[in-house]
């Protein structure tokens, strides 16, 4: 068991990987849709705005996997905190893409609602591990010769 899933099986979180944490799913969720967005050929040719959007948009599942893997909810909480901020620079992003024409308001919209659950997501297990105690790590008792 990895450290991560040490620390949420004890927890009381109930996750064993990453990828059932429902920040990390509507994180997820934002990122695929930005990729989409960015393989039109109009961002092919503002690589900077693609690059920042790509960036940011991979950031907030990264972080929350990463935190995953820390032992104390402080810590992880940081890394969740880092992801959020990230879904909030999306936003500005977003707002630059309509005026660039890379993508319609409608389609911010879209982007917009979908990076709102991710951050409300956040906000939720931000809260949670700020609010509960650390995990009490048991020893593994040592194999038998």
């Amino acid at each position: 068991m990895g450290h991560g899933s040490l620390v949420a099986a004890t927890s009381g979180m109930g996750f064993s990987t990453f990828q059932e944490i429902g920040a990390w799913q509507r994180a997820y969720e934002l990122k695929v849709q930005v990729h989409e967005i960015c393989q039109r050929p109009s961002f092919l040719e503002d690589q900077t705005l693609r690059s920042q959007l790509l960036d940011a948009a991979r950031s907030g599942p990264r972080n929350i996997a990463e935190g995953f893997a820390r032992w104390h909810h402080r810590d992880f909480a940081r890394f969740a905190r880092i992801a959020k901020a990230s879904e909030i620079e999306l936003l500005n992003h977003f707002i630059e893409a309509v005026d660039s024409g890379h993508i319609t308001v409608e389609e911010r919209k879209r982007l917009e609602h979908a990076a709102k659950k991710a951050i409300k997501a956040a906000n939720g297990l931000i809260r949670y591990l700020e609010n509960s105690p650390d995990p009490i790590i048991k020893a593994s008792p040592a194999p038998a010769p």
